[in-house]
């Protein structure tokens, strides 16, 4: 399918369809392209901004690009590999920015939608170089990843849920997604527990209360 604009449909048609579009090749995203979908991550990111109620989280508009790049490249690297290989690591660059609530929320207006582009690519092959850069960029954003099995051992929870906004949104998702590996995790097991309070069996009869002695 040949269009003006490969990377703005496909931000598009995810986020409001949760569907892709494979486009015949694969074509550099110009300057106006990028201008365009900063315009188009602010007003999504503000209209998210209203569910969780803080006007101290901005959007950080030079992460949510690469991030909607990286989501772009991905899709369509899906079906087309033709004299890719070399092109991996500048195609899927690793993030060099700032990381904070804003980075993380912003990048997530893309990349949580990066999970089912690896399931597909692991079922088609599961030995692609591709996954492995894409699991990189989801154990270090893994907010976008809640559900989907990534390497978190290393995170420090104290100090990534350290932010009450942050953390209210991150224990929402994996109550969401029921993601019993993060919720059987002490630190955060302890956050849902006191969260439900009474009413645990209402919200998640089947976890698990973990002790540190578990």
């Amino acid at each position: 399918m040949e269009n003006s604009s490969p990377f703005l449909d496909t931000l598009f048609l995810l986020r409001k369809e949760e569907c892709i579009t494979i486009f015949s090749d694969l074509k550099e995203i110009s300057k106006k392209e990028e201008q365009d979908a900063a315009d188009y991550f602010e007003t999504e990111f503000e209209k998210e901004r209203l569910e969780f109620l803080s006007d101290q989280i901005l959007c950080n508009k030079e992460t949510a690009i690469w991030a909607g790049k990286i989501l772009y490249h991905s899709a369509q690297l899906y079906l087309i590999r033709r004299n890719t290989a070399k092109d991996l690591n500048t195609l899927i660059p690793p993030y060099k920015g700032i990381r904070d609530i804003s980075s993380r929320l912003s990048a997530d207006l893309s990349l949580r939608f990066l999970p089912q582009i690896v399931s597909e690519l692991q079922v088609a092959d599961s030995e692609d170089p591709l996954i492995i850069l894409l699991e990189a960029i989801l154990s270090e954003f893994h907010y976008s990843a809640i559900g989907f099995d990534v390497d978190v051992e290393k995170v420090n929870w104290e100090e990534e849920l350290e932010d009450k906004t942050y953390r209210k949104l991150y224990l929402e998702r994996i109550v969401e997604n029921k993601a019993y590996k993060l919720a059987e995790i002490p630190f955060i097991n302890k956050l849902l527990i006191a969260e439900f309070g009474l009413h645990k069996d209402a919200f998640w009869r089947e976890l698990k209360i973990i002790t540190e002695e578990n």
